[in-house]
């Protein structure tokens, strides 16, 4: 059985894209801070006949998103898909964000996917497969001066996706992000459609493998 490890599985696109892999046979492993919303989270995923498991994961921390990694690869054997998704969703201006808390927020928002994304690519190398999913956004390429460490955080996962892209592929290794340019609610038709999005990404030939997607696409 192979494993989804989802980083930030928040009740929005996180817990909505594991829910997806988990429908197509895969044992999924959500994460937070917070143990009791996991594990509710985890009975209902076990209760459907999924299997599943919670850990605990401070992306605030990038030990602690290191740790995590390595703990499933030593546990369980691989991680097979590595979705990085959390992300500080607050404004924020040059002017109101004190210097310690944008540090924090960039944290949380790329080097923490720096950190998942170096430390998954030890196995998956060894392996010669491996897909590597983040959630990204559109203040990538439109940033907002209200949401500042945000639009830097997400440019940055922009662009680790695409720097690592060529290199990975030559690995066997898919990494790609879905650029999200609507607003998304918890339980959502939005999260489920960014799911889909991510499944369609993994389930790409290696032949026709891209880097990013944008939902909603384009008309």
């Amino acid at each position: 059985m192979k494993t989804f490890l989802s980083i930030g599985s928040g009740p929005g696109i996180g817990l909505a894209t594991a829910e997806r892999f988990s429908r197509e046979g895969f044992r999924v492993i959500l994460t937070s801070r917070n143990q009791e919303y996991i594990a509710a989270e985890v009975q209902k995923l076990t209760d459907a006949g999924y299997q599943a498991e919670g850990r605990f994961v401070d992306a605030g921390n990038v030990s602690s998103v290191t740790e995590l990694v390595r703990s499933v690869e030593t546990e369980i054997g691989s991680v097979d898909v590595l979705h990085f998704n959390s992300a500080a969703l607050h404004d924020g201006t040059l002017e109101s964000q004190s210097v310690e808390s944008f540090i924090q927020d960039l944290t949380i928002n790329i080097g923490s996917g720096f950190a998942a994304v170096k430390e998954a690519a030890i196995g998956m190398t060894e392996r010669q497969e491996g897909t590597l999913l983040l959630t990204g956004g559109v203040f990538a390429s439109i940033p907002n001066p209200d949401y500042l460490a945000l639009s830097i955080g997400k440019a940055g996962i922009l662009n680790l996706t695409n720097a690592l892209f060529d290199s990975f592929r030559q690995k066997n290794l898919h990494i790609a992000t879905v650029t999200v340019a609507t607003l998304v609610a918890a339980h959502s038709d939005e999260s489920k459609g960014i799911a889909e999005a991510f499944w369609n990404l993994y389930s790409q030939p290696k032949e026709s493998w891209t880097s990013e997607v944008v939902y909603p696409a384009a008309v």
